[in-house]
């Protein structure tokens, strides 16, 4: 995997993966920021593992959203210490069973981002079915 990061102005940079793919990112508040895109990666990583664990499983997914909230340390560099990422799932026939498994696998075998995190930042992880 490669990427490339170039300043555009200010304090505002364009990433652009290996794939093809670009986003902006800015320290100023005008894009997202770095830290940002990785509380959003957590995120999007472990709900991809959240979705495919329970599609495997033959549940029918029609809603996944994963809420997170970051604290971070106050002095510099300012390093996330816990994060909290809640599950709202919602599908045919999910059992609490089912959520609590996927949620778990992500978190402490699968999401390599989380797991990247873990050790340096507490993870919390909660879940709710959605009717």
């Amino acid at each position: 995997m490669k990427a490339k990061v170039i300043w555009d102005n200010d304090l505002t940079f364009t990433g652009t993966t290996d794939s093809g793919y670009k986003t902006v990112m800015d320290g100023n508040g005008q894009a997202i920021s770095p830290m940002e895109s990785v509380l959003i990666a957590a995120g999007s990583c472990s709900s991809i593992d959240v979705v495919d664990i329970l599609k495997k499983g033959r549940f029918e997914i029609e809603h996944c959203e994963c809420e997170l909230n970051a604290e971070r340390a106050e002095n510099p560099p300012r390093v996330f210490t816990k994060i909290h990422a809640h599950y709202k799932v919602k599908g045919t026939g999910i059992t609490d069973k089912a959520v609590a498994r996927a949620v778990q696998l992500s978190a402490e075998k699968y999401c390599s981002v989380m797991l990247m995190l873990a050790g340096n930042v507490d993870i919390e992880t909660s879940y709710e079915i959605l009717s």
